[in-house]
């Protein structure tokens, strides 16, 4: 009797967001979903042993998972999270207020009433931070603290763990034990995710297998240029051909679960499935015997619609002497599990998918053959839009699979050991989405990222013999951090976040770490956001000439009278949720010097102490001539640091001050700009090597020089 052999894999996959050299977690998503999702979805399995899966772990999700489960990893947001509510700073309540209380609440959100009433308090509130503080109180704000943790637990633990569970149900009016309490047991479920994992896979109910260490897109870390295959004529950063870091990133995915999970995965999920001849025979050769990609690449292989026929059977791709079987993923089905089935009740979803799963089988096994179906789907995002974490949805399917005698779930290796290959002589370049790579490549923002990594890979390869070992592998993580396709994900058209900003901020920041790793000054380029249109800018030219008294403070409101004015405006556009540090930047000049002056925004002048500005100056008819100066603040001071000049040789050329404002002069002889002629500026602000604010957010802000006898009357 030929059988539906089900194959269901699950990817549980989180950015890296730990920044190697301060040891910050950027953002908290991979500690959230391992409270959420990665235990409960192998631990319901004990319920259905006759059900087997597979499941992929992104060795850099793990690594973070360790990390927590140690006690070794703190993020903002359980910083805030731990800390008493009666304590927390205003900053600290606003940043609770932005993220913690969604506007839309989730599933997750909605089952505790005391959390709906939080928000529906912010959204009587219009989101307005000073009215939204005279409505919390402290006790709202520690009710806050606790039920935005316990939204993420697993049902497992909700139902089962009496401390959990009584949290739960009380709901409120938690106390400063109660917080502490919700603190340790995420620890307690966080150090339960491995263990779990080693032991399923031990006694054969699940089989792992892993993607490339940091989530890599290969085939463009192989050869960027690939993506025109894909897509024809699109437009292309310079070119990125780095084959070692691809097998490296693959070599290490298999040592890393070997060592952590007692076993080396003979799968391979590649990052959003993305495939090409060159990555698979790296990945061959690294020791993988099979991997999975999506039917729509499979259509580009053959050059027709990959059908139900087509899709339900495996392959083997062989070049060279080697070999990779290759599964296609059923794009409709998974789907459908991913975006669908979260708006019907959990018994009809579950019976529409076994039935869609048989109609589509029926002709396979009239013929005699048997059908093999891949289901491969994110294991965790989608379930917050479940009824209780998604956990009825997934009992009432696996019921439905061990009733059906037709129906076998298995791992994907179990399968592949029963069915004959069809065999394939090369794959079409692309993944999941398009059987294409546009979503990380070919955009503006998209390709500047590939020019910023091409640039500090090449400076690692030129600078990174010189330095101590120990520095030249923190460089080299750092480099396959930002090879990770998280990044890219986020620039271009395609997505849209209100955390976008972070992202981009950390992506530059692991960029800088090359750099600090490398004992360089990371380049000005790193300063500004790669995201476009991110803001609102208003600029105002100077309207007559200006001589300050550089001093530090604004000692008349005639001083500046007639400066040019640049400020951005952080309420607008993709930079939600970052925090600004210079309110505006005056500009001006009396025929001789250039005079600047910075405002802080309210509260940001006690934080400036240990941070570097970095200010450089090109003349507009002459670029290549540039001048670059890094000051230091210390204790509200100011000192000047690296002074870079293009003419050094010219009398009282510099003078700075630093009070409640900072406020300099700058000979314009010695930037070599003539008078009356433009010059482009760039401010930037550093702490501990990394980019914290600049102005402009993008590109230069070009300034005249005029003599005052130029200005209108």
């Amino acid at each position: 009797m030929p059988h539906i052999y089900l194959c269901v894999l699950w990817h549980m996959h989180q950015p890296f967001y730990k920044d190697l050299i301060s040891g910050e977690y950027r953002m908290p998503w991979t500690r959230l979903h391992a409270l959420k999702d990665y235990y409960g979805m192998v631990e319901i399995l004990e319920e259905f042993p006759e059900v087997h899966q597979t499941f992929n772990l992104v060795p850099s999700l793990m690594l973070q998972v360790e990390d927590y489960a140690a006690g070794n990893a703190v993020d903002p947001f359980l910083r805030v999270t731990l800390k008493p509510a009666e304590s927390l700073t205003q900053t600290e309540q606003e940043f609770m207020l932005r993220n913690f209380v969604p506007l839309n609440p989730a599933r997750n959100v909605a089952r505790f009433p005391r959390y709906l009433e939080l928000c529906q308090a912010w959204r009587a509130a219009d989101r307005n931070i000073g009215r939204a503080l005279r409505l919390f109180s402290a006790q709202a704000f520690r009710d806050l603290q606790v039920l935005s943790q316990l939204a993420w637990f697993d049902e497992e633990f909700l139902a089962k763990d009496p401390d959990i569970r009584e949290l739960a149900l009380r709901g409120r009016n938690f106390t400063l034990d109660d917080q502490a309490l919700a603190g340790r047991k995420q620890t307690e479920i966080l150090g339960a995710v491995l263990p779990v994992y080693r032991k399923f896979a031990a006694r054969g109910q699940i089989e792992i297998s892993t993607t490339p260490f940091y989530h890599p897109i290969l085939p463009l870390i192989c050869d960027s240029n690939i993506a025109e295959v894909s897509h024809p004529y699109v437009s292309l950063p310079s070119r990125f051909r780095y084959p070692q870091d691809a097998r490296a990133q693959l070599e290490r995915a298999r040592q890393f679960c070997q060592e952590r999970l007692g076993t080396a995965p003979a799968g391979l999920w590649p990052s959003e499935g993305s495939v090409s001849d060159e990555a698979l025979g790296i990945a061959a050769e690294a020791g993988f015997r099979w991997a999975a990609t999506d039917n729509g690449v499979l259509s580009r292989v053959l050059g027709r619609s990959a059908g139900v026929e087509e899709t339900c059977r495996p392959y083997v791709w062989r070049q060279g002497g080697r070999e990779v079987s290759l599964i296609f993923r059923d794009h409709y089905l998974s789907d459908l599990i991913g975006f669908v089935y979260s708006r019907m009740g959990a018994a009809e979803a579950a019976a529409d998918f076994l039935n869609r799963i048989r109609d589509n089988c029926r002709g396979i096994l009239a013929s005699g053959r048997d059908a093999f179906v891949p289901i491969i789907l994110d294991g965790e995002n989608a379930w917050e839009y479940y009824d209780q974490n998604g956990r009825p949805f997934l009992r009432q399917l696996y019921r439905g699979i061990t009733a059906d005698p037709s129906i076998r779930a298995l791992t994907v290796g179990e399968a592949l050991q029963r069915l004959e290959p069809q065999p394939l002589d090369h794959i079409f370049p692309g993944s999941w989405i398009g059987a294409s790579f546009d979503i990380w490549i070919g955009a503006e923002e998209d390709n500047r990222a590939w020019e910023y990594l091409l640039r500090a890979r090449q400076t690692y390869e030129r600078v990174a013999p010189g330095v101590p070992e120990a520095d030249r592998q923190l460089a080299y993580e750092e480099l396959l951090i930002s090879e990770g396709s998280d990044w890219c994900w986020w620039y271009g058209p395609e997505h849209q976040s209100d955390f976008r900003a972070e992202f981009d901020a950390l992506y530059r920041a692991h960029l800088a770490n090359v750099y600090r790793a490398l004992h360089l000054t990371p380049p000005e380029e790193l300063s500004r956001s790669i995201l476009k249109g991110a803001l609102a800018e208003v600029h105002t030219p100077p309207t007559g000439p200006v001589r300050p008294k550089i001093d530090g403070v604004v000692t008349s409101y005639f001083e500046w009278l007639g400066a040019g004015v640049y400020r951005v405006d952080a309420r607008s556009g993709a930079m939600h949720g970052k925090r600004f540090l210079v309110q505006e930047l005056c500009y001006g000049s009396d025929g001789q010097n250039l005079y600047v002056r910075v405002d802080f925004e309210p509260g940001a002048v006690a934080g400036l102490s240990g941070m570097d500005a970095h200010l450089t100056f090109q003349p507009c008819a002459d670029p290549s001539s540039e001048s670059f100066i890094v000051l230091g603040f210390h204790d509200g001071l100011v000192s000047a640091g690296e002074v870079r000049l293009a003419k050094p040789e010219a009398a009282a050329a510099v003078e700075f001050a630093f009070h409640k404002v900072f406020e300099a002069r700058l000979s314009l002889a010695a930037l070599g700009v003539g008078s009356g002629q433009s010059l482009r500026l760039q401010l930037s602000l550093w702490k501990h090597g990394l980019p914290v604010d600049a102005i402009p957010q993008e590109g230069w802000l070009e300034i005249s020089t005029a003599e005052p006898t130029d200005w209108p009357l």
